[in-house]
């Protein structure tokens, strides 16, 4: 069915807009294949992360570079990237992977 983030700013209970997501695939061994970019919009979401890309059962990782975010904030992060890993075990099922996020932590967990 697709797969889709959000990333709230949980210090300033918002949205993050902005941020820069680059959604990888592991390929058989230790191999990430990038597969698509995108970025997140007004709302903090990014909905069409996969692209033109059918969702497979894998193993995949989405890249969110939070630095330009805080940043522009005057804020210096901890975390100037965040990868999350996750695996696909229903191709059939929608995968909602959002990032609750502050300049100096982070969490995550299956959304809907």
């Amino acid at each position: 069915m697709g797969l889709s983030t959000h990333i709230l700013d949980t210090a300033l209970g918002r949205p993050a807009a902005g941020i820069e997501l680059l959604l990888s695939k592991k390929r058989v061994g230790a191999e990430w294949r990038p597969l698509a970019r995108g970025i997140t919009d007004k709302d903090g979401r990014c909905k069409t992360l996969l692209g033109e890309h059918e969702m497979e059962a894998a193993t995949y990782r989405i890249a969110f570079f939070t630095r330009a975010y805080f940043v522009a904030q005057n804020i210096v992060p901890l975390y100037p990237m965040i990868e999350i890993t996750f695996e696909v075990h229903d191709p059939g099922e929608h995968y909602h992977i959002p990032l609750l996020l502050t300049a100096n932590g982070y969490t995550t967990y299956r959304g809907t």
